[in-house]
């Protein structure tokens, strides 16, 4: 009878104990936060988090927005008071210092510019300003403007004391334009502040450049992101995917000259400048690096818009962990790297 009653008693327990096992796992399901589209780094940016429950999601969210804000404060040459704005303004008359995360920006820029024998250059800004003017004014740059610009642009101009952490301009009129590398940095930053918090997962966008880190969304085996149609001129099909990328832990940014860009004279000027003519980079529609970190992605993207499609794909195959998908202008096919198969969906 005894015997009887203690397997009772202990299948009473085994019940007691898988039930509050089940409901404690209920509670636990990992909750989903997306936080809706935002103005920031003069682009749209969402984030989507993964996190045990609704306020930590937020709390992660609020908290990548003002990684991203900060970054913008401090980088953006559209912002006369950031640090960018006053080197532009005052570093030719003297060493400006800047913050740690600005001269690692820039630091990391002059790596990139040696890497990519100049394709990629943050001194562009002259002719950024070109660019810029002729899309208010709908008038071409002469080749006489072109040419004074460019005597203003190089990487090599720049003089940067580590110990300081100041920088200077050997000519005068140069400008830092950092926008192929500081949204890119600004999402690893969000990433890095997202981390800091209880998330378990998410995904950074700004401006349709990401980076993903841990669990996806319930049901998913992994993030998902999109490479836009770029020969699509039909406004209401602006959101037409060509392909669908999955990733886990990686960062992966398009650039092109389908979303920026000005038509002069019936021809297509890119936003994306090229330094060594003055004018804007031709042959890729659209370039997407996937790699570890948002930074070295959009530095890249950029670059390899420049470079195009022989030396863009020969650099990247050197390159550890490291894949391109390229979109020709006018072409809907791909040419990829040797490992990047492995991301399409």
């Amino acid at each position: 009878m005894n015997t009887k009653i203690r397997s009772i008693t202990i299948l009473v327990f085994i019940l007691f104990l898988i039930t509050v096992l089940f409901f404690s796992a209920i509670r636990k399901q990992p909750v989903e936060f997306e936080s809706g589209y935002r103005l920031v780094m003069g682009t749209f940016a969402r984030v989507i988090i993964v996190a045990s429950n609704p306020d930590s999601a937020k709390k992660a969210a609020t908290a990548a927005f003002a990684a991203i804000e900060k970054v913008d404060d401090l980088m953006s040459d559209y912002k006369d008071d950031s640090e960018i704005g006053i080197v532009n303004k005052e570093a030719f008359q003297r060493d400006v210092q800047v913050s740690e995360s600005t001269f690692e920006v820039i630091q990391r820029s002059i790596e990139f510019s040696k890497l990519t024998d100049g394709d990629f250059d943050i001194t562009i800004g002259p002719l950024s300003a070109l660019f810029r003017k002729e899309k208010e004014t709908q008038i071409a740059s002469t080749q006489e403007e072109i040419n004074q610009a460019k005597e203003k642009v190089g990487y090599e101009k720049l003089i940067l004391d580590e110990t300081n952490r100041t920088v200077r301009f050997s000519i005068e009129g140069m400008k830092l334009d950092l926008g192929g590398i500081a949204k890119g940095y600004g999402i690893d930053k969000a990433i890095e502040a997202i981390q800091k918090t209880d998330a378990l997962g998410a995904i950074v966008d700004v401006g349709g450049d990401c980076r993903c880190f841990g669990i996806p969304p319930e049901g998913r085996k992994s993030w998902a992101v999109g490479i836009q149609n770029p020969n699509i001129n039909d406004d209401s099909s602006e959101n037409e995917l060509v392909m669908k990328l999955k990733a886990t832990d990686r960062a992966i940014t398009t650039s092109g000259d389908y979303q920026q860009f000005v038509i002069i004279e019936g021809k297509k000027q890119s936003h994306i400048i090229n330094r060594k003519t003055g004018s804007g980079a031709e042959g890729l529609s659209s370039v997407t690096i996937i790699t570890g970190n948002a930074t070295d992605a959009d530095a890249l993207a950029t670059a390899i818009s420049v470079m195009g499609t022989k030396k863009g794909i020969e650099l990247i195959e050197k390159l550890k962990d490291t894949e391109v998908i390229l979109i020709p202008s006018g072409q809907t096919e791909f040419i990829m790297t040797s490992g990047a198969d492995k991301y399409i969906k």
